[in-house]
């Protein structure tokens, strides 16, 4: 499953049981060298791009990641937030993602928990601890923003390749590196976007930009994630995320810090609905 969306859109790679071995290493570097989209069609092609990141992606058990969001406003103003993500694998479906908040203290506890699915409507849960309650968040609402961050609720859910249709626009050289451009429709009729176009780089398959569109097929905002780094030998993570709207001038931009995998969490006990109330 391709995670990020956004946010999730890099955040894991394949792994042996939590850790890299040199016969696992060959192994899929001679499958990415095998990997081509010669002879096939622009939406084979896109297709097939997303289906081989999320096959290297696919394998990590679960992870944590600590992070700071930086919210910007058009005139520059800055306000800073803890938080953090805890990710599990689901095998025959989409992933589990809880995203808590732990500074500043008025939102401290606010927890989010997504189950994607490779098909049908995804299930989100926000808990607002100053409510002491869990509120399921409906699908026409999550196209709207997460606690007034340029993030909306679909861009925290884990993106599966089955939400959307591709179509392969051209392969483009930028700064001496090769990059796809793949156009992604969402499948879904509750999206806030008509359409991305996604900046792919040719030889990781990772994600580096993408332009959202709104449902009147304007440009809405971009989204630039840069600093990637490489750990366990295997996991390529980007240190930045930045995500800019271009309607309104405001930004919000993510830093990822202290990556753990296979750390052994289980579906019931850190990713139901009642791990919300016990996340501060």
């Amino acid at each position: 499953m391709l995670k990020l969306g956004c946010l999730l859109a890099s955040l894991c790679l394949t792994t042996i049981s939590g850790w890299a071995t040199a016969e696992g290493i060959a192994d899929v570097q001679a499958d990415e060298k095998a990997f081509s989209i010669e002879g096939l069609s622009p939406e084979e092609a896109g297709l097939a791009i997303f289906r081989e990141a999320d096959r290297r992606e696919s394998g990590y058990e679960d992870l944590k990641v600590d992070l700071e969001m930086i919210l910007r406003t058009s005139r520059g103003n800055e306000s800073r937030r803890a938080l953090r993500i805890r990710q599990l694998e689901m095998p025959g479906d989409g992933d589990r993602l809880l995203v808590v908040f732990d500074t500043p203290k008025p939102i401290r506890g606010t927890a989010l928990l997504s189950y994607a699915h490779r098909e049908g409507s995804d299930d989100q849960w926000l808990y607002l601890p100053a409510l002491k309650r869990v509120k399921r968040i409906a699908s026409q609402n999550k196209s709207g923003p997460f606690l007034s961050s340029e993030f909306a609720y679909e861009d925290l859910a884990l993106q599966e390749v089955e939400k959307y249709t591709y179509r392969l626009l051209e392969q483009i050289e930028r700064d001496g590196d090769s990059y796809f451009l793949v156009e992604r429709r969402p499948v879904g009729d509750h999206s806030g976007y008509a359409r991305q176009v996604v900046q792919v780089d040719v030889q990781e398959l990772l994600i580096h930009h993408i332009d959202y569109f709104d449902r009147q097929d304007r440009p809405l905002k971009t989204m630039l994630l840069d600093g990637y780094q490489i750990h366990q030998q295997r996991f390529w993570k980007p240190q930045r995320m930045l995500m800019y709207n271009i309607q309104t001038g405001k930004s919000t931009e993510l830093t990822w810090r202290n990556f753990e995998f296979a750390t052994g969490m289980d579906a019931d006990r850190d990713f139901s609905t009642n791990s919300l109330l016990r996340a501060r």
